[in-house]
């Protein structure tokens, strides 16, 4: 997208001045990176790829996204496509979906409030100043 943009406006300001406007407003890309993405066009495999990645992705969404890699593989081989499991898992990180997963959620018992004021610290972390028993006590309620 952004090499079609220093396509269409490259003549009228060339290519440096456009990669220096792009790079302050926080998109960087240098003018030897553009000349390097012209002289070497998308690959076949990586075009490919790409067809199959909208594909796995068209099937995802028809399935509900809920779909792993081994479905996802079984519905893609329903569907004619001849892709293989691992490539199936690769493909679907590209797009960056993945499968539901059941019964394997994290429990969080406690999320720390950062605007809640914090105790002081009455022992100013001297724990090797007491010398004989019943000079500190410390107890911690998380």
């Amino acid at each position: 997208m952004i090499v079609a943009y220093i396509d269409a406006y490259r003549a009228r300001f060339g290519v440096e001045p456009i990669c220096v406007v792009l790079t302050e407003h926080g998109i960087t890309i240098a003018s030897s990176m553009y000349h390097a993405h012209k002289a070497c066009p998308v690959s076949e495999a990586a075009l490919e790829d790409a067809y199959l990645a909208n594909a796995l992705y068209t099937l995802w969404v028809q399935n509900w996204g809920v779909y792993g890699v081994r479905k996802l593989w079984h519905a893609a081989r329903r569907a004619g496509l001849d892709v293989g499991r691992d490539q199936v898992g690769r493909l679907m990180a590209i797009a960056g979906i993945q499968g539901v997963t059941r019964g394997r959620h994290s429990l969080r018992t406690t999320v720390r409030d950062q605007g809640a004021p914090r105790h002081p610290d009455l022992v100013k972390r001297g724990w090797d100043t007491p010398t004989g028993q019943d000079e500190l006590w410390v107890a911690d309620f998380s």
